[in-house]
């Protein structure tokens, strides 16, 4: 019987460490309202104030979590050396990078496949 407890506990503790590690929703948009991502990237995520700035809602969460280290570590060789987002991620850790990115992809976007 006791066995029995234990697997039961690893397999509770398992799932929520794979939670977890894919992201919560609402620490994301907690975050989000905090570093104030809406006034660049619009209300909704979908309307940037400027069009060289990306749609966010919608996109790939590997996508996001991707560029959003790359701006923390200054990465222009990937493209990522704005120092305003730079400055915005800077105080992220990684889990608060999986959990922004959990909620922007979450969110109904305008991306499209083309043909």
């Amino acid at each position: 019987m006791k066995r029995q407890h234990w697997i039961a506990a690893a397999a509770c503790l398992l799932a929520a460490m794979g939670a977890q590690a894919a992201g919560n929703i609402a620490a994301g948009k907690a975050l989000a309202d905090k570093y104030t991502c809406v006034s660049c990237h619009g209300p909704d995520f979908n309307t940037p104030i400027d069009p060289s700035y990306p749609k966010l809602a919608g996109q790939h969460k590997d996508y996001l979590e991707h560029a959003l280290k790359a701006y923390k570590r200054g990465d222009a060789a990937n493209g990522r050396s704005n120092a305003i987002m730079t400055g915005q991620v800077k105080p992220l850790s990684n889990q608060d990078i999986k959990d922004l990115a959990a909620y922007l992809h979450s969110l109904p976007g305008q991306l499209a496949t083309h043909r």
